[in-house]
C-alpha cells in the first residue's frame, strides 16, 4: 500500500495505472467505507482511497473542527484491505485555484436548503479529486443520496469517470453507518436506531395510501415528541429526480434530524 501525501506523489504513482477505482472519504472509516472499497477491488484492477476532511463543505466551523479523525486506525484498516493507494493531500494540493460552483435552484432542497454552501463544497472537491486522480470508476454510497445525485449529475458531462452507487450499510439495528455516529453516546445511538426502524415501518405503512402528505406531517410530530429529537425535514421524493411525490413507487423517504447537537441524515 502506497501512501501519497501530495500531487507529485499521486502523479508518479498513477502514471501507468488505467483501470483504477476511487473511493473518496473523509476518514473515520467504517463498514460502509469498507463495502465501497470491496466493490472497487472487485470491479477494478487497482483501488485508491482518499482521506481528506474537506473544509469547504462544512457550513458550520465547529462541525468541521469536531469531525472525527483517526488516521492511524484508518491506515490500519486500509492496509488489511490491501488497498493499492491512499491519497492524503493537504488543502493546498486540492485548492490550488479559485472558482465558484453553483447548483440549480431546483436542487436547493433537502440538505441543500438547510446547509448553505455544503453541496457546492462537495461538488467542487469531488470535481477536483476526479481531475487529479482520473479514475475509471468512483464508488459512492446511497446513504448520502442527495450528494450522490448531485455529484453524478455534475460530473457526467465533465468527466469520463463513471460513478457507481452502492447500497447503504446498516448496523444490526438498522441504523445507517456514519462517521458522525462516533459522536453519539449509547443512549443517543439507541434513539437513532429507533428513528430508523420507525421510518422503515412507516415506508411500508404508507404504500398505496392516499393521504400521504397528512401522514408525513403526523410522523414529523410523532418523531419530534421523542426525547432529544428535532426533525429538520422529512419528505417523500422521487429517487430519480428528487422531485416531491405522494406516490411510494420509485420513491424514498428522506430525513434530517438532530439528536441534541448532532445532525443525522438517512433515506429509506
Amino acid at each position: 500500500m502506497k501512501i501519497l501525501l501530495n500531487n507529485d506523489d499521486l502523479n508518479e504513482a498513477l502514471k501507468s495505472v488505467s483501470n483504477l477505482g476511487f473511493v473518496p472519504t473523509m476518514g473515520s472509516l467504517h463498514k460502509g467505507h469498507i463495502s465501497l472499497i470491496k466493490h472497487s477491488k472487485k470491479a477494478c484492477a487497482k483501488t485508491i482511497v482518499s482521506i481528506f476532511v474537506n473544509p469547504n463543505q462544512f457550513n458550520n466551523k465547529r462541525d468541521y473542527i469536531r469531525y472525527p479523525r483517526n488516521h492511524k486506525k484508518d491506515l490500519s484498516i486500509l492496509k488489511k484491505l490491501k488497498v493499492n493507494f491512499v491519497f492524503m493531500p493537504n488543502k493546498r494540493d486540492i485548492y490550488n485555484s479559485k472558482r465558484i460552483i453553483k447548483i440549480a435552484k431546483k436542487d436547493k432542497i433537502l440538505c441543500a436548503k438547510y446547509r448553505k454552501g455544503h453541496f457546492e463544497g462537495v461538488i467542487d472537491v469531488m470535481d477536483r479529486l476526479t481531475n487529479l486522480i482520473n479514475p475509471r470508476k468512483i464508488f459512492m454510497g446511497e446513504k448520502d443520496f442527495q450528494q450522490l445525485y448531485l455529484v453524478r449529475n455534475y460530473l457526467k458531462n465533465r468527466s469520463k469517470s463513471k460513478i457507481i452507487s452502492c447500497k447503504t450499510i446498516r448496523d444490526n439495528y438498522n441504523l445507517a453507518l456514519s462517521s458522525r455516529n462516533l459522536l453519539l453516546n449509547n443512549k443517543e445511538l439507541n434513539i437513532a436506531r429507533k428513528v430508523s426502524n420507525n421510518l422503515i415501518n412507516f415506508k411500508r405503512y404508507i404504500i398505496n395510501k392516499k393521504n400521504i402528505n397528512k401522514l408525513i406531517s403526523l410522523k414529523i410530530n410523532e418523531l419530534n415528541n421523542l426525547t432529544d429529537i428535532k426533525v429538520e425535514y422529512l419528505e417523500l421524493r422521487n429517487k430519480f429526480t428528487l422531485g416531491k411525490t405522494f406516490k411510494t413507487k420509485n420513491s424514498k423517504i428522506f430525513i434530517a434530524y438532530y439528536i441534541k447537537k448532532i445532525r443525522l441524515i438517512d433515506n429509506f
